[in-house]
């Protein structure tokens, strides 16, 4: 589920939360990486829990229908297409992932069902949705595509549900876009068979994922002294107090790459800490890092501490 760079925004983001602590405590720090990092599959499940809500939001607002006084003869005999929808009662009959569900507590949209009604009441004035609840019988492939089209077009772009996900969760304000991108994979994927196997992606994708993290984390912090000191003269056009706090962070993280994580190509690590920079940083942060990495790599290499292992990590 997460990705090298998505784990080092989390390294980025618990490296500033240590330094702005009044009291440095490592180990606290270390837990609140792995809680971060493991906060991503919460997001992931309830984005699916979702759509099984708006199911249930749909069958309950056709019982009401149906009980009007004065109801239409459509909604006396409505369409029960989507609420039968064959990719929802796959994820809502699963058992793995009903267990998490209640395991963690997510009842989201049980105690604020408003925000399932918002997404419902937006879905209910497409036409593409009223056409396809108007069959009698779909396909399998029928009930992925309008799901997939429910996912893009009305629950990804939809601003009110992702203010509230994050008042409830601010570590998920950066994981948005790789549960949207993980929810799109999985419903494209899904089918009878496989539903237990590709329904919940792990977090990590191996051990050393997660022990990257932790030892990037670790590296940074312990040896800031030293990282500090690779970055001296290196700026002659800026004090080491000019540097914005992102930045110097970036800096020591990139560092620590060449020098303690020799599987790590230098290229992958520096193109890396450019991209997260772009995203995080100031506009102009991306170049004047490059300059600095560049700097430093040759600087490495001359004093003999950049030791890669395997042809073509230099």
């Amino acid at each position: 589920m997460l990705t090298r760079r998505h784990i080092r925004v989390k390294v980025l983001q618990s490296i500033y939360a240590y330094n702005q602590s009044e009291y440095k405590d490592l180990e606290k720090q270390e837990k609140f990486l792995l809680y971060n990092m493991e906060q991503i599959q919460d997001l992931y499940l309830l984005m699916l829990q979702m759509l099984v809500s708006l199911r249930d939001q749909a069958e309950n607002y056709l019982v009401v229908s149906q009980k009007k006084h004065l109801a239409t003869e459509l909604e006396k005999n409505p369409s029960r297409t989507f609420i039968n929808n064959k990719i929802i009662s796959l994820i809502g009959s699963n058992e793995k992932f009903n267990d998490l569900i209640e395991k963690r507590n997510l009842n989201y949209w049980k105690n604020d069902s408003e925000y399932v009604s918002i997404i419902f009441n937006e879905l209910k004035e497409k036409d593409w949705y009223l056409k396809s609840t108007a069959k009698n019988d779909t396909s399998f492939l029928e009930d992925k595509d309008l799901i997939i089209k429910i996912f893009k077009e009305i629950i990804a772009p939809n601003n009110k549900l992702y203010e509230y996900l994050e008042d409830k969760r601010l570590t998920w304000l950066d994981d948005f876009p790789l549960v949207n991108t993980l929810m799109l994979k999985t419903l494209q994927k899904i089918t009878k068979k496989n539903t237990d196997s590709i329904l919940i992606p792990v977090v990590y994708k191996n051990n050393e994922d997660r022990d990257y993290a932790l030892e990037l984390l670790q590296k940074v912090i312990l040896n800031d002294d030293e990282l500090s000191n690779e970055i001296d003269g290196k700026t002659p056009n800026w004090d080491k107090e000019r540097i914005a706090d992102l930045d110097m962070i970036i800096l020591k993280m990139g560092i620590s790459e060449f020098i303690h994580f020799e599987s790590i190509p230098v290229k992958v690590s520096i193109n890396e800490y450019l991209e997260v920079s772009k995203e995080y940083s100031t506009p102009k942060s991306s170049i004047f890092i490059n300059g600095i990495l560049d700097k430093i790599v040759k600087d490495l290499k001359e004093a003999g501490k950049l030791n890669k292992i395997g042809r073509g990590l230099q």
